[in-house]
């Protein structure tokens, strides 16, 4: 074959029949999307609540969305259609055995294997399986098709980009994480059904090993109640969600564990035991929460801080905010994380505080005080994030309208900003407390699945990123 003629990597290129034999396979691997589930409900018009409605699917029996049965299927007509045989196949037949349900996070395997073929009338009948990231199979068949006879090389249509609002950043985040080796996870006081489910899930997408960290009865009593079995989860026995907290920081500072999760205790109580200047994690810097942000109509992932902990910080308080924002961003390698310092305006107010904060924190950034970050401010919310608002207000700034980081000026306006962009903008987010000497995953009971396993492996990249960055 000549240079001409040789394939592309962007051609698309059919086996003919007589190309195909018995015991032939092929393969794909995708994993489920909520714009998968969104896109597949609006081609088909099935919009059962099991799929489309989070409310809903909570109370189903499987407690969270699931993707249609008949996604499974299409991905084997994939297969078919673009693999083996390929272009110039025409289905016959399926029959298809519903296994398992295929959750949001799941990666399937969808293969195909030969195993008959009729020569008087080019047919080919393939066994047909899904299988999940952890080997189980989700869907089971067999299909029947007409294989090409002619061979057939064709330039592969690039099909136009849709954009729903989905989590498609957060889900990138469950890419980074899954190839990393798991991280063992102190879960604190999960006594009740959401936060010992959310520990499940995270451990049966393989970013944690857990430790359950609580009164043993009640933890196996919210385990049956979620219907999920932890006979394989080491359970270390407390008598309250005290003793647990102080257990779990104990768990760390023994290096039996790499990082800490929530569960049905207050956050005060957990960070009262990890701030203990005895026995706690204390590092040199100032504990904050930084959420990492998926905001359907931003162009990539916004990170804000702090609407969890510092409740009116001060000039040293939000030099250590903004340091562990960037270092939060360095982990999803976010190489230089442009930081927006936020205030009411874009000029320097004498009774504004929060504009002379901004501008003592981009000088400290210029003196070495703050790094590994561009700081501009004080900004408003638009210029931060709208070059258009930049432009038309003359700011010229590498920062404005392209920010990664916003850092409010005290927690009711972060607090406020988070809330604004999850009920208007359909934003979601997954969030840490950083500062301490391991990571720590503050969960809500508001929290979906895919917020909670996004969290999970937002604390495997920092602690990865805390580990490499350790002198040798």
């Amino acid at each position: 074959m000549s240079d001409a003629q040789a394939p592309r990597d962007d051609d698309i290129e059919n086996r003919t029949f007589d190309e195909i034999q018995i015991g032939d396979s092929a393969s794909i691997h995708k994993r489920l999307t909520l714009e998968d589930i969104k896109l597949f409900a609006i081609m088909s018009g099935d919009i059962n609540p099991a799929h489309v409605d989070e409310d809903y699917a909570k109370s189903s029996r499987f407690q969270e969305v699931i993707a249609h049965g008949m996604w499974g299927g299409a991905l084997i007509s994939t297969v078919l259609g673009t693999e083996l045989p390929g272009p110039g196949t025409i289905y016959v037949g399926q029959s298809l055995r519903f296994l398992a349900p295929v959750r949001l996070g799941d990666v399937l395997t969808v293969s195909v294997k030969v195993r008959d073929k009729d020569a008087r009338s080019s047919r080919i009948t393939f066994d047909c399986r899904c299988a999940n990231q952890k080997g189980e199979s989700v869907i089971e068949g067999e299909a029947e098709v007409v294989a090409p006879r002619e061979k057939v090389r064709r330039r592969r249509t690039v099909m136009p980009q849709l954009r729903l609002a989905e989590r498609g950043h957060l889900h990138e985040l469950l890419n980074a994480a899954e190839h990393t080796d798991p991280l063992t996870m102190a879960v604190v006081h999960p006594v009740d059904e959401v936060s010992i489910k959310g520990a499940w899930e995270a451990a049966s997408k393989g970013f944690i090993i857990p430790l359950l960290v609580g009164p043993e009865a009640r933890i196996r009593a919210a385990a049956e109640a979620a219907e999920i079995d932890i006979d394989g989860f080491e359970l270390i026995a407390t008598q309250h969600s005290h003793a647990a907290a102080e257990q779990a920081v104990a768990l760390v500072r023994e290096g039996r564990a790499n990082a800490l999760m929530k569960g049905a205790l207050h956050t005060e109580e957990l960070l009262q035991a990890v701030v203990s200047r005895n026995s706690g994690l204390r590092t040199g810097r100032r504990l904050s929460h930084v959420m990492a942000f998926d905001v359907p109509t931003y162009p990539r992932p916004l990170f804000i801080t702090d609407a969890a902990i510092n409740i009116a910080p001060g000039l040293e308080v939000k030099r250590d905010i903004v340091q562990n924002a960037i270092e939060l961003a360095h982990a999803v390698d976010i190489e230089l994380p442009k930081v927006a310092l936020l205030s009411a305006v874009e000029t320097i107010n004498p009774r504004l505080a929060s504009t002379l904060d901004a501008a003592a924190l981009c000088k400290m950034a210029e003196r070495g005080q703050i790094s590994g970050g561009l700081l501009d401010g004080p900004l408003a919310f638009d210029n931060a994030i709208s070059e258009d608002a930049a432009r038309t207000k003359g700011i010229d700034s590498t920062v404005a309208g392209r920010a990664d980081i916003l850092v409010a000026p005290d927690l009711e306006a972060a607090n406020m900003l988070m809330k604004q962009l999850t009920h208007l903008a359909d934003a979601s987010g997954a969030g840490l407390v950083m500062g301490a000497q391991v990571p720590i995953v503050l969960t809500s009971r508001a929290d979906d699945a895919i917020t909670r396993l996004a969290s999970c492996a937002l604390a495997l990249l920092v602690a990865r990123h805390q580990r490499q960055a350790e002198p040798t």
